[in-house]
């Protein structure tokens, strides 16, 4: 894991992106040594998905207690299946430690709610019965509570011998409805489909029902194969020739990820780049949720960490996909109108999309962060003059020209926050609702809604 030292180096990156988005009164730098509580207490209690809380909590905090200069640094179970506590011994020799319970997304709000947790680890965002039963606490949905930690990727899993090699998001519906019971319909082997899904308390089953189940108008059948873990689900199917399920990016194991069409959309594996600017039809990302009028100052720091360069590659080195911003290099297809080929033949396209609201060019709490990371990139390239082209989608409801209209001032509002931060965009389109990289149902509409940044 990334030291104490490197930590320190990138103390003032951590606090812009904090000043951008956490909005705390007094941001502390990573490498000041915080207080260790007299009573024993933890320092930080996480509860809430088992996607985030299996592995990447665990090694945030890890990171978190490296980076304050704490001794012994050690993840161990914490007596009950799904929990873990952090523990490690600062310059005093007193203990530190920090617990985290993965049992499902919604007992993190749960634990929101009755102050047994300081942050809700999520794979998906608050829900509106979610929000209301937390209006106590202030606005969830703001930038200082809802925190973006990273991109994963729903993957849906077969064993390595089943020979199908993609299906559409309809066809995963269809199987997990159990409508299709044998292989042998979608081209494979002549064997009985096995259903292996994530359990109710589960927001990777909340995603699922939401991308996969819902869109089609579909519910789970009543002989899938429940499971609280995802790695767990993942050994079970990689050793079943029948089986299917879907897990977290991080928890594919010996199993084999399928790739995925929605729409009109090519089917896509669950790559890194297709992830990172969440065009892969089942991406998702993942939330630390916190109380915006609240925090302590452990809690504080941790969130600066997590956004930081430290934290971000623990989030790559867990399996999931930091948000740190790479340039890649597309192949002009005959789908693309000319203006889009050209671009993908003379320029590189960046690992970011900033997205909107629905009939809306206002940037969400990820985007805003995102504006910081891409102004640093481009200035640690030295592309900060006329060197970057942003490409504004909408989605195919409403009128053509309004669409069309409102995937430009997308992109002019990406060019504003860019220019306050000293970048002059090269140039500037509104592509309308081309190019679709999701189907025309709700959440794949929030998918289509985005803009996207070029470099020459």
């Amino acid at each position: 894991m990334t030291g104490s030292a490197s930590v320190r180096g990138k103390g003032k990156r951590a606090l812009r992106l904090w000043a951008f988005g956490l909005l705390c009164a007094s941001p502390l730098v990573l490498g000041e040594p915080l207080a260790t509580p007299v009573n024993n207490s933890p320092v930080l209690r996480i509860q809430g998905s088992n996607t985030v809380g299996a592995k990447l909590a665990p090694m945030l905090l890890a990171g978190l207690f490296e980076a304050q200069g704490l001794n012994s640094v050690r993840i161990s179970p914490a007596g009950k299946e799904n929990e873990q506590r952090i523990s490690a011994i600062d310059s005093s020799g007193r203990a530190v430690h920090a617990l985290v319970a993965a049992h499902g997304t919604g007992t993190g709000f749960a634990g929101l709610k009755d102050g047994s947790s300081d942050l809700a680890a999520a794979s998906r965002p608050i829900k509106d019965s979610e929000y209301a039963s937390l209006s106590a606490l202030g606005d969830l949905r703001s930038a200082a509570a809802e925190q973006v930690i990273a991109i994963d990727g729903l993957a849906i899993i077969v064993s390595p011998d089943n020979p199908v090699s993609s299906l559409s998001v309809e066809q995963v519906a269809n199987l997990f409805a159990g409508e299709i019971h044998n292989w042998k319909a979608l081209g494979g082997k002549d064997i009985p489909v096995e259903l292996h899904a994530r359990d109710d308390q589960s927001g990777t089953f909340d995603t699922f029902k939401e991308l996969v189940l819902g869109a089609q108008g579909k519910t789970l059948a009543a002989d899938a194969a429940r499971y609280e873990s995802n790695d767990q689900l993942s050994q079970i199917v990689s050793g079943r020739p029948g089986a299917i399920g879907f897990v977290g990016l991080a928890s594919v194991g010996k199993a084999r990820a399928l790739a995925i069409a929605d729409g009109d959309s090519q089917p896509m594996l669950p790559s890194t780049a297709l992830v990172a600017t969440e065009d892969y039809p089942l991406s998702r990302r993942l939330f630390f949720y916190a109380n915006p009028a609240q925090q302590s100052e452990w809690t504080q720091t941790f969130l600066g960490f997590v956004h930081s360069a430290a934290g971000q590659a623990i989030v790559t080195k867990s399996g999931y996909i930091g948000q740190a911003i790479n340039a890649i290099t597309l192949t002009p297809s005959p789908g693309m109108s000319q203006p889009y080929q050209n671009l993908a033949s003379q320029a590189q396209r960046l690992t970011v999309n900033f997205r909107f609201d629905e009939g809306s060019a206002r940037l969400d709490n990820k985007a805003q962060r995102d504006v910081e990371r891409l102004i640093e990139y481009l200035q640690s390239t030295n592309k900060t003059m006329s060197a970057a082209v942003l490409v504004g989608f909408g989605d195919a409801r409403g009128d053509p020209a309004r669409t069309a209209l409102l995937s430009k001032l997308r992109a002019m509002a990406v060019r504003r926050e860019l220019a306050r931060g000293g970048i002059l965009v090269r140039e500037i389109n509104g592509l309308g609702d081309e190019l679709p990289v999701a189907s025309n149902t709700h959440s794949g509409r929030v998918k289509n809604r985005r803009v996207e940044v070029w470099v020459y």
